[in-house]
């Protein structure tokens, strides 16, 4: 298992489209950093789940991790979710944050700042794409579409047109 240096998750993201839309800027190190989708102000003490503005698509022989950006770290604010993305899963991520700021100031986040650190990781053994219920989560019609001819064109063996119709019908919408 190794992490995808910058040349490699830029052929990955061309061929598969792993992160949508791609903005090479946000290449950092060995990994991209997200944004998320609307700005944001967290008081103190309150979480909120902030959804990325970028669509991620793990392809099934890789996982995804993430870390938070240290900036935010500094000011107070802690990241809650399992720092992993299941291989197969294709979705917007729902960042879920909470104000720790000793001052007990507000923290904002507004859209298009760097947030989340995300790195892919080769794995290793049989395919097991995600299957739950947040396939798809935050993706407009379009964007599943695109996305549903990808995975049957280029994984034809692991996604059913059946089983991603399920995927898309029961996803969490775009607000």
């Amino acid at each position: 298992m190794c992490i995808l240096g910058r040349s490699e998750l830029t052929k990955l993201v061309e061929k598969l489209k792993c992160i949508y839309p791609f903005d090479y800027h946000l290449l950092d190190g060995d990994g991209y950093v997200l944004t998320v989708k609307e700005e944001t102000t967290l008081n103190y003490l309150e979480h909120k789940n902030l959804i990325s503005y970028e669509v991620i698509f793990t392809p099934p022989s890789y996982v995804a991790h993430l870390t938070a950006k240290s900036r935010y770290g500094r000011l107070g604010l802690s990241f809650l979710n399992a720092a992993k993305v299941h291989s197969g899963y294709v979705g917007r991520l729902a960042l879920e944050l909470v104000n720790l700021n000793n001052e007990r100031k507000a923290i904002t986040i507004k859209r298009g700042d760097p947030l989340m650190h995300i790195e892919f990781v080769e794995r290793s053994g049989d395919p097991a794409p995600y299957t739950g219920e947040y396939q798809f989560q935050y993706m407009t019609d379009e964007e599943v579409r695109m996305y549903e001819e990808l995975l049957t064109r280029e994984f034809p063996t692991i996604y059913t047109t059946e089983t991603l119709s399920k995927g898309s019908r029961l996803r969490i919408r775009v607000q």
